[in-house]
């Protein structure tokens, strides 16, 4: 299996933060419509692909929203406040450029500040190279999200750029969905929206497709960098199996399951337990009586920073798994 630089690529700098999803949705149907059997959009955005299948009913997810920044205030001088739009360290945003769907570029830098240590994205704003307030509202509006300007660099071994989170998990779904011929279970790939606000686009599309059996695809950090946490996941490793994290023990037996279809299959794997944060896999097990749900994890350095990195190998290798756990008879 070769590593898809170029979807990996337009995947990374789509434009599509939490709530403002179009783009990206459009990019992901196109990559995938010649190979399912049905597509459609639901109410909230969710992007829901069916390959026929007569086994179980699996839901794939995977989300498709990135963090951001919301225009909250225009002051007189253009200069340009803002709220988060999921989780952003305001000493990782501090000297970013952004980049608002229209194409418009701004820079973030912040107010002259006496204690760093005591930064707040309040203290920040955006300059988008304007004179005055009148110049900036003919190009940005209150309720505009930006995010950072993409970029993507690789080499043999690593990916660097920003928003693998998660991009790299749709990545893993449509080469998945590229490599299933003969699907034996009913397969139905979500590419959710607004995940990064809350699981909200799982909670419903789960709720909608009522799965048997439901798979999160999404990254997890990595313990593997210079006096880093411990935790037992690196770079180079393989994919992770995730065991628990802040929003869900996954299920045991299909956790057995993946980890012996690893085995099987010579596919290098690691087990993970995330101390904090949360996937979509949160929300679909809670759906109506519950839904037995595992999570494939893509290992990620410094996740939600302008540098995410991750390794080719451990992503190929979470495509394999997923489609050898999707051909598999499941029984839990």
């Amino acid at each position: 299996m070769k590593f898809n630089s170029q979807l990996m690529e337009e995947l990374v700098t789509t434009y599509g933060p939490s709530g403002n999803e179009d783009n990206i949705r459009i990019y992901i149907k196109e990559q995938i419509e010649d190979y399912v059997d049905k597509i459609e959009v639901d109410s909230l955005g969710n992007l829901i692909a069916r390959k026929k299948g007569n086994g179980k009913k699996i839901m794939i997810a995977a989300h498709m929203d990135q963090i951001g920044l919301m225009i909250t205030d225009i002051d007189k001088d253009g200069f340009l406040r803002f709220t988060n739009v999921g989780g952003i360290s305001p000493y990782i945003l501090m000297s970013q450029k952004v980049i608002f769907e229209n194409g418009r570029v701004g820079v973030v830098y912040v107010e002259p500040i006496e204690d760093i240590s005591k930064l707040k994205l309040s203290n920040m704003f955006i300059d988008i190279g304007v004179n005055n307030k009148e110049e900036a509202e003919n190009l940005v509006n209150i309720g505009d999200i930006c995010i950072y300007k993409p970029d993507y660099s690789e080499n043999d071994n690593v990916i660097h750029t920003r928003y693998l989170d998660d991009r790299v998990g749709c990545y893993v779904a449509i080469e998945a969905i590229k490599g299933i011929k003969n699907p034996k279970n009913d397969l139905y790939f979500v590419f959710t929206v607004q995940e990064e606000v809350g699981l909200r686009g799982a909670k419903t599309s789960a709720f909608k497709v009522e799965p048997d059996i439901g798979i999160a695809i999404d990254v997890t950090g990595s313990g593997d960098t210079p006096k880093a946490k411990t935790f037992a996941v690196g770079l180079n490793e393989g994919t992770a199996i995730k065991i628990k994290d802040n929003s869900i023990i996954t299920h045991p037996k299909l956790r057995e399951h993946m980890v012996n279809i690893a085995r099987n299959n010579d596919i290098p794997y690691q087990m993970e337990v995330l101390e904090h944060g949360g996937t979509d896999s949160g929300a679909i097990h809670l759906t109506k009586e519950g839904v037995p749900t595992g999570a494939i994890s893509i290992p990620t350095r410094y996740v939600h920073s302008t540098i995410e990195t991750a390794s080719k190998k451990d992503i190929l290798d979470s495509v394999k798994l997923l489609i050898k756990l999707l051909e598999s008879d499941i029984q839990l």
